[in-house]
This record gives structure tokens, sequence and C-alpha cells, in this order.
């Protein structure tokens, strides 16, 4: 038995290892033909094993997904190199927007240009490209703004599970969110 969960656990470390993106455990299930009872125990083995603190890799989960990444701690030494293009540098104006729409998420153009005191267009516009927000719905007030939100991408760059993930804002940056959102 041991033996078989083995090669079960191999033979989904090399699908997380090609497919290079998350993938669920059905679709894992699928691609292996393994039962998703298996394709769990298989991830629960690989924990175990990417545990070590000398092994650099690590199961990360995102949005309910799946894949194989390098350990934050060793990401953070490598990622100027080895960062994808996309998420190549972006300007301080669009992270600054970027993390309104995290923090204040489903948000208007309107409250995050209130918050930020600028035009958020362009920087939207940009966020749009790189896959980072997405339109999640309209806001029921009159003139129905388009409301934005993160993606999974962006919690793929992130190493984020979910938004909830996201660092605690302090006392002050809170105070700063609320202070910028007063602004007329």
């Amino acid at each position: 038995m041991t033996e078989n969960i083995e090669k079960e656990t191999a033979l989904v470390e090399a699908i997380l290892f090609m497919e290079g993106e998350a993938l669920d455990e059905g679709t894992i299930a699928r691609i292996s033909s393994l039962s998703k009872e298996k394709v769990i125990a298989a991830l629960e083995n690989l924990e175990k094993r990417y545990a070590s603190e000398n092994n650099a890799l690590e199961l990360s989960r995102i949005s309910g997904a799946v894949m194989i990444s390098v350990k934050r701690e060793l990401w953070e030494n490598l990622k100027e190199r080895y960062g994808k293009k996309s998420e190549a540098k972006i300007s301080r104006a669009a992270m600054e927007t970027l993390s309104i729409v995290a923090y204040q998420q489903p948000v208007t153009r309107a409250e995050i240009e209130k918050i930020r005191s600028v035009s958020a267009d362009n920087m939207i516009r940009l966020l749009l490209e790189k896959g980072l927000v997405r339109e999640v719905g309209k806001k029921d007030i009159p003139g129905r703004p388009v409301l934005y939100g993160t993606t999974k991408e962006f919690l793929k760059i992130f190493n984020l599970n979910s938004i909830s993930d996201l660092p605690k804002l302090n006392e002050y940056d809170a105070e700063k969110f609320e202070l910028e959102g007063e602004k007329d």
C-alpha cells in the first residue's frame, strides 16, 4: 500500500510540475486517472514531504486549487530574477490602486479616486490588462458604476489562498484609508 501512495504522490507531483499552474483536485484526478480521495492523499503526502526546512518547494493553495511553488522565504531572494514578466514592476500608483481594490473590494472607480484623490482610469485599465483586477458587477446606485475586485492571478502572484490571507492593516494604515477616503 505504501508503495502505491508513493507512486501516486510522484504522479501528482509530476502533473503539478508539468502544468505549472494551480489545479483543483478534480482536474488532477482527471489527468492522473486517480480517484479524488487518492489525489487528496497524495497532496497530503507532498505537503509532509515539502514541510522540511531543507526543501525549497511548498504546495500553495490558491482559490481552492493547488500548485507547486518556491517557499515564500526563498522567493523573496529569487523573484527579481525569476519573477514573471506580468508581475514585473508596476508603478507605485498602480500598486496603491491595487491595494485599495484588494482591501475595499468590491469597489468603484469613484471610491478609489476618493481615497487616492486622483483619477484612477489609467491605473484600473493597467490592472485589468495585467489580469490583477476584474469587473465583479455593478453597484446598485444611480449610474450603476462598475465594481472591481481582485482575480485569481492576483492571489497567485501574491501567494495567497484567499483575500482573507492579506496582511491585516495596522491602526495607522486603517485610519489613513478612512481619512483619505473622507477627502472631498
